[in-house]
């Protein structure tokens, strides 16, 4: 497993009542610890003014406390998770450290029109 390139898998889990089962909503392939905890960090920031009281505390509670302990566990490779709940709604966004497992050799083949719909990220 030499050489394989570490980061972390982060995805963004909804559930709309408590009676439903979580979906996904998205999903992110970070390449550092920051880069992780800047993509929940840039949610939070961006849903808080539309959240209740309770829901946009709860976030800003994380991004002002709770961000640097997150940061501190993804760097001991320890997978972590941030929830807001509001009423019914809970949104939680995971982070677990991987290993990214390159493609098989895909030149001479015909790829699906939805492999040209995803960018690669840079690492920071």
């Amino acid at each position: 497993m030499n050489g394989l390139p570490r980061g972390y898998w982060c995805e963004c889990w909804t559930q709309l009542s408590r009676d439903q089962q979580p979906a996904l909503h998205a999903s992110f392939d970070a390449y550092s610890a920051a880069q992780a905890d800047r993509w929940i960090a840039i949610a939070l920031r961006t849903i808080s003014p539309a959240l209740d009281t309770s829901a946009s505390a709860q976030a800003w509670e994380w991004l002002y406390e709770g961000r640097i302990d997150t940061r501190r566990a993804l760097l001991r490779a320890e997978p972590c998770s941030v929830t807001v709940d509001q009423t019914d709604t809970r949104i939680t966004w995971t982070v677990r450290p991987v290993l990214f497992l390159p493609l098989a050799h895909r030149q001479g083949s015909e790829l699906p029109a939805c492999a040209y719909d995803f960018k690669p990220h840079t690492t920071d």
